[in-house]
């Protein structure tokens, strides 16, 4: 915090600061900084900040809507500033923006999750489902059996942070989960809008069953076919072709069916096609819901 997002938050506010028509001296007083560092900000371009924020998962939309609220409260007083400057750290601690710098420095913190947990919530929608994922790859992780039913495009499980509407609010695993030896491995910890793939489905789902949160990929064949219809599970059958560049079949397949009638359903299969590998979709009211499934379902599958 002190070394990297310091000092580029305070380039910022200075420099709106200094538009409001501020003196580099009364700026540098607001800011405990000397007026010589006041020069150099306002002589150099702000790229490079918004380049080190960009390390804290800010856009540079966001980095600018966090300097404007900054030098409000610093034009106010220190001690609002302080106030302001600490509400803004620990929502960035909270929804988990801090943690893949703080990982780059120390990697023993590979599983920590420390500050989602202790900041996150009263915050909830978004932390709360980086937590619910995040305990969903800890049990695929663990489970011997998973890896049975994990498919050659590899797993992912995503999870809508409150009422999601878009990609950037669906949690999902980095580079997904992938077969290491004889186990199943998240390449990176989960983070909001890490899957398009996986929140295209889910949002469309969502349409229909708005109290859906959650959903994994299986492989799907004959043995699985039985292992769904054994559970009792209702599915939606699509089959999906790859014949665009750029496109999802999958996510094409899907909205053309929910655009016919269709019975309830809890999971939907595609069936795939040309480039496209068969898959199952398990849909759940929650990430670690929808990893319970998946487990019972690969027990029972690697027992047939």
């Amino acid at each position: 915090m002190v070394q990297s997002f310091l000092p580029a938050m305070r380039h910022l506010v200075a420099v709106r600061l200094s538009d409001r028509g501020l003196s580099q001296s009364r700026i540098a007083g607001l800011l405990g900084v000397t007026q010589a560092s006041v020069s150099l900000y306002l002589s150099s371009g702000p790229s490079k900040s918004f380049s080190q924020l960009s390390r804290f998962s800010l856009s540079r939309e966001e980095a600018d809507r966090c300097s404007a609220e900054l030098a409000d409260a610093v034009a106010k007083s220190s001690a609002e500033g302080v106030a302001s400057l600490n509400s803004i750290w620990v929502k960035l601690l909270g929804n988990g923006s801090v943690c893949d710098a703080h990982r780059a420095l120390y990697p023993s913190l590979a599983d920590c999750d420390f500050c989602i947990r202790e900041y996150g919530l009263s915050r909830a929608p978004q932390a709360e489902a980086v937590a619910e994922v995040s305990d969903a790859v800890k049990l695929l992780e663990a489970s011997p059996a998973f890896v049975n039913v994990m498919p050659m495009v590899s797993v992912n499980v995503a999870c809508a942070a409150g009422d999601a509407t878009t990609p950037a609010e669906i949690v999902a695993v980095p580079g997904r989960i992938v077969r290491v030896r004889d186990r199943a491995k998240a390449m990176l910890p989960p983070e909001p809008g890490a899957s398009m793939h996986m929140s295209r489905v889910l949002l469309l789902v969502r349409r229909v069953r708005p109290a859906v949160r959650a959903c994994i990929n299986l492989r799907y064949d004959g043995r699985m076919e039985s292992v769904l219809k054994a559970l009792g599970l209702k599915t939606l059958a699509i089959s999906s072709q790859a014949h665009r560049d750029g496109a999802d079949p999958t996510a094409e397949a899907l909205e053309r069916s929910l655009r016919r009638a269709h019975g309830p359903f809890d999971a939907i299969v595609d069936q795939g096609g040309s480039g496209v590998e068969p898959n199952v979709y398990l849909l759940s009211k929650g990430a670690r819901e929808a990893a319970v499934l998946a487990l019972e379902i690969a027990m029972r599958y690697s027992a047939r």
